[in-house]
């Protein structure tokens, strides 16, 4: 047998099956890859072609597997669980971890406990629906966790809404981090000084961004509600959304003026150097990555009370609680707080920006998630039709 073939076969191949194929998750699974290729795993991901995922992992060192899948459960579950099962003959990997509700849904139906296998929730899925279809969600989460080895959490919130909702999973917290490197501190207000030439906007301006996907579970519209109140406080406030989605025409429908649509951006870094304040209105998360990446950057934060909001917060108090979702006024006053004293937005930012650095590595989070494997990899039993079926 040749050597690389030898050497192909010796090292730990981990298969990564993944929907969706943007925003955070993406991101994510990214990080990982590039982190598990460099320490000389071979790591292979499958996804539904389109969006940005895939071209994004090979280029960070993973063999990328289409994998045609819908984003929601339907009638296609069927041809879906049986084209993972197909890919995993294929693949035959020491270990398999499935990134949100479809994936765990198919991979862990393809898989059913035979290899070590990793289920990230990512947020859970009876979050983002209501009424017969959350239902639904909750009752496959509960079932679905008998073949999951570890339900690997990025927050301990969400950890705890899980097990709240019943879901008797033997779990893992390992949380998100950014690449600090790549979002670097404005420690003189350079940076700033250059995102606002660049952007076109006056010095004084007070500037909140909100980065994330143009979707319900990002509450854009309820900072849309929020934003007259900023602006009567403030004035000449504007707000600046960046990132695309399904919810695009209809925000941009309600806006009130002085709001900004940027549009998708590849590198959201010129908008978090030119705020003063970054803001993410979620109604549901897992532990949302652009908080950290804008307080990387020297921005504080206005967050809602959702999973991983508190732990991303500097301790002591000084920054802005994170306040109830769909709550609009709430959700103004941290907004006009930061805006209206720019000393006060810098004092935190800066603030922010040592407690990411020391706590929000992704390099950190990657190699917790290498220890992780390494110990499934080590005490795992394969489960066996009987163990199944209790």
């Amino acid at each position: 047998m040749p050597q690389r073939d030898r050497t192909e076969k010796s090292r730990l191949t981990v298969f990564h099956l993944v929907q969706p194929v943007e925003g955070g998750v993406a991101r994510v699974v990214t990080d990982l890859v590039r982190a598990q290729a460099a320490a000389g795993v071979h790591p292979v991901v499958a996804c539904p072609p389109g969006g940005t995922l895939a071209d994004a992992a090979a280029g960070a060192g993973a063999r990328v597997e289409a994998w045609t899948a819908e984003r929601s459960p339907g009638p296609a579950l069927a041809r879906e669980v049986a084209s993972v099962a197909r890919l995993l003959r294929a693949v035959r990997p020491q270990l398999v971890h499935v990134h949100s509700a479809k994936a765990g849904l198919a991979g862990r139906l393809a898989v059913r406990g035979r290899v070590p296998t990793v289920f990230q929730p990512h947020a859970w899925s009876f979050d983002a629906v209501s009424g017969r279809e959350a239902r639904l969600a909750l009752t496959w989460e509960r079932y679905g966790t008998r073949w999951s080895t570890r339900t690997l959490c990025v927050s301990d919130s969400e950890r705890r809404a899980g097990e709240r909702a019943g879901i008797r999973a033997r779990w893992s917290v390992i949380r998100n981090g950014i690449d600090p490197d790549r979002f670097a501190e404005d420690r003189e207000g350079a940076l700033r000084a250059a995102a606002r030439a660049g952007l076109d906007l006056p010095e004084g301006t007070p500037l909140a961004v909100c980065v994330g996907r143009l979707c319900r579970q990002k509450g854009q519209d309820v900072l849309l509600r929020a934003w007259p109140e900023v602006a009567a406080a403030v004035p000449g406030a504007r707000l600046v959304l960046v990132g695309d989605g399904p919810d695009g025409a209809a925000l941009r429908a309600a806006a009130p003026p002085g709001v900004v649509f940027a549009g998708a951006c590849e590198d959201v870094r010129p908008w978090l150097y030119a705020a003063d304040a970054a803001v993410l209105p979620s109604r549901w998360e897992g532990m949302a990555l652009a908080p950290l990446e804008a307080m990387a950057c020297g921005r504080p934060v206005v967050l809602t009370e959702v999973s991983g909001a508190r732990e991303s917060l500097p301790p002591g108090g000084e920054h802005p609680a994170p306040v109830p979702p769909e709550d609009p006024r709430a959700l103004a006053a941290p907004l006009v707080r930061l805006l209206a004293d720019p000393g006060l937005a810098a004092g935190l930012g800066r603030s922010a920006a040592a407690h990411v650095r020391a706590t929000g590595d992704v390099r950190r989070t990657a190699d917790a998630v290498l220890g992780l494997y390494q110990e499934l990899l080590t005490t795992h039993r394969p489960m066996t039709r009987k163990s199944t079926a209790r």
